[in-house]
């Protein structure tokens, strides 16, 4: 599929919307990762597009925190503090356990067929220790479970926030054995959702995200080992 966004076709905030779009999907799944410059011209280029609507899409961007603008170096993908990233990851963790409640409470059965799909996919990818990959299929696995929830809020709040720290929790798929226990609880996960158990479905998917106890030391050594920007 061609990157080019078509700007005779289109009003010029439909372009922007549409930028914004295709450059926040680039962040989310680690093609831009926290602090590449985000030059205009190369967007402009890549996009077909003239430079207008490009710095529109930044300054969306930045507006929802996955862009900074700098002095002298223009837009790069934000770059957070450690703070920052422990206490998004918290908020995180609630609001993707109130997914998997909702979802235990309303998903419906083709739902849930989608879902189970989903995880056996990551399970096949966990296999093969594929990292990207396996973090493709995972990200598939809980937007399945942010729809799931039947609260368009909530979705879009949970999105908006795993997109602004995909890039660090991508890392933690790095470590030795993360990815098959990760594959193990979402098993958990989806007996949870698929049993009708909201309090079950909650708590395991909570425990899922948070970074606490070996999972944080952990993280740590990732963001060593992968020298990711953080400020």
């Amino acid at each position: 599929m061609s990157d080019s966004v078509g700007e005779r076709s289109e009003p010029r905030q439909n372009r922007a919307d549409q930028l914004r779009d295709l450059i926040e999907e680039d962040i989310a799944s680690g093609r831009l990762a926290p602090g590449s410059r985000l030059e205009e011209s190369a967007l402009a280029e890549r996009f077909n597009v003239s430079r207008t609507p490009v710095r529109e899409a930044l300054a969306q961007l930045a507006s929802a925190g996955l862009v900074e603008m700098r002095p002298r170096q223009g837009a790069v993908v934000a770059v957070l503090s450690l703070d920052n990233i422990i206490e998004m990851f918290e908020v995180m963790a609630d609001l993707e356990a109130l997914c998997a409640e909702l979802c235990a409470r309303r998903m419906t059965p083709e739902e849930q067929a989608r879902l189970q799909a989903a995880h056996e996919r990551c399970g096949a990818v966990s296999d093969n220790g594929d990292v990207e990959a396996y973090y493709q299929a995972n990200r598939e696995f809980h937007d399945i479970i942010y729809i799931g929830s039947h609260n368009r809020h909530l979705e879009e709040m949970t999105r908006a926030l795993r997109n602004r720290v995909s890039s660090y929790r991508r890392l933690q798929l790095r470590h030795p054995g993360r990815m098959r226990r990760s594959w193990a609880e979402h098993d958990a996960i989806v007996r949870a959702i698929i049993a009708g158990d909201p309090a079950a479905a909650r708590d395991i998917t909570k425990r899922h995200i948070a970074i606490q106890g070996d999972t944080f030391t952990d993280f740590l050594a990732a963001l060593r080992e992968a020298r990711l920007d953080v400020a």
